[in-house]
């Protein structure tokens, strides 16, 4: 443990937190990446870590999203007390609102999951992963309210500490994925009901008599280019029509997914398939290979003159397919209810989300958060036909918006 370690060690966190359990924590605070390069980089190869808290996925974070936000970045470190070995970091961030602070992760909407990085075979109990959190709260900053999304509850296989909280309520997103096991040439086959191998077949069939079809993977840095071209493409005309929000409306987005596509390349997590029907591309998928997972992060499709084929499905059976052949065993549809997901295989699992007030003013804003969400409830519930109206209102309004940007 170095000086600057040493200095940013919290006294009153040095001290036992779990008595119960005889082991006792320390807390250090890293405002910078670097500080916290050597534990972090440790923890990703030898413990437990998703695919979205990986040091080159948020170093990319960092570059390309935080500054925009006006962010402090915040990674509480927690160390075994008497042998200073790494434990765990918490990548955080503070937001500096208009009149008010908030603590929230260091994701900027580009992480399907939150979880700490934590050692290999770390599990606490409930009443230390409480103590823990209470002591990397009394070493950041001042602000007013905590505000984390998209916790889930295990973390491969290991209890997220994030989740033991009790404060924990349920979030408004769902995930789902499935293991995939055995030989990849009859996976979906096993996988999938009988009806929906027939409709594979009717599809794929239809794709056929379009051209000659094939499955890409991105394998060189002109690939990624092209491929990742077209996913921009088509998904910004996509959620146009929709009128529907994109975080890849923003240029700073646009560089953070072309950069990890990239690094892909050379050891990051980032993979691009495509299917291409004679020179055309008709679906295009942005996913992350890690610990034994391929997560689909981001889906685009051709315009509607490929709808009856369902390229999208067709892409995502194939890219299962794929998966397997890599020697993967899950395949994960991460983030949001689609029903070709659930035809797949897939098994829904709920995540979990905190608002935790730090002051008074941290309360009235927690109250507004969930004033605004109950009042979307009880409209949805009790006026629906307001709800759609003013739905359709405001993805006008996102179309017109889109419509003026590419003029």
């Amino acid at each position: 443990m170095n000086a600057v370690d040493l200095a940013l060690f919290s006294p009153q966190a040095e001290r036992p937190m779990a008595a119960a359990t005889g082991r006792a924590f320390a807390i250090a605070l890293h405002r910078d990446l670097a500080g916290a390069e050597g534990a972090w980089r440790h923890l990703e190869r030898e413990g437990t870590v998703t695919a979205y808290q990986r040091f080159d996925w948020v170093r990319a974070i960092l570059q390309h999203l935080a500054p925009r936000a006006s962010a402090d970045l915040l990674i509480a470190e927690v160390r075994d007390a008497e042998t200073g070995r790494p434990l765990m970091l918490w990548p955080m961030c503070r937001l500096n609102r208009r009149g008010h602070r908030v603590i929230v992760w260091a994701d900027f909407g580009v992480c399907d999951y939150i979880a700490p990085l934590m050692a290999a075979g770390l599990t606490l109990s409930d009443a230390e992963a409480e103590a823990v959190w209470t002591a990397i709260l009394a070493v950041l900053p001042a602000a007013d309210l905590v505000r984390i999304d998209a916790i889930p509850a295990m973390v491969s296989g290991y209890p997220n500490p994030l989740a033991q909280l009790a404060r924990t309520t349920a979030s408004a997103h769902i995930t789902s994925g499935m293991a995939i096991h055995g030989p990849s040439g009859t996976l979906l086959q096993r996988v999938c009901k009988a009806s929906v191998m027939r409709e594979i077949g009717m599809k794929s069939r239809r794709l056929e008599r379009r051209g000659d079809v094939a499955f890409v993977v991105a394998e060189t840095a002109d690939a990624v280019e092209t491929m990742f071209a077209v996913l921009l493409e088509q998904r910004l005309a996509r959620f146009a029509k929709l009128g529907r929000f994109d975080l890849l409306t923003q240029p700073e987005a646009v560089a953070f997914y072309r950069q990890t596509a990239l690094e892909g390349l050379s050891g990051g997590a980032a993979r691009l398939v495509g299917l291409q029907v004679g020179d055309q591309w008709v679906a295009t998928c942005y996913g992350l290979v890690h610990g034994g997972a391929f997560h689909v992060t981001l889906l685009s499709i051709a315009d509607e003159s490929w709808r009856n084929c369902s390229p999208g499905f067709l892409l995502v059976c194939r890219a299962m397919t794929w998966a397997r052949e890599q020697g993967l065993d899950y395949f994960d549809f991460t983030i949001g209810e689609h029903g070709y997901k659930a035809k797949i295989g897939g098994q829904s699992q709920p995540l979990l989300s905190i608002h935790q007030e730090l002051s008074l003013k941290g309360r009235a804003l927690r109250g507004v958060i969930e004033g605004l969400r109950d009042g979307k409830a009880w409209l949805v519930a009790r006026h629906p036909a307001l709800f759609e109206r003013l739905r359709n209102l405001r993805q006008a309004q996102r179309r017109g918006a889109a419509r003026f940007r590419r003029s």
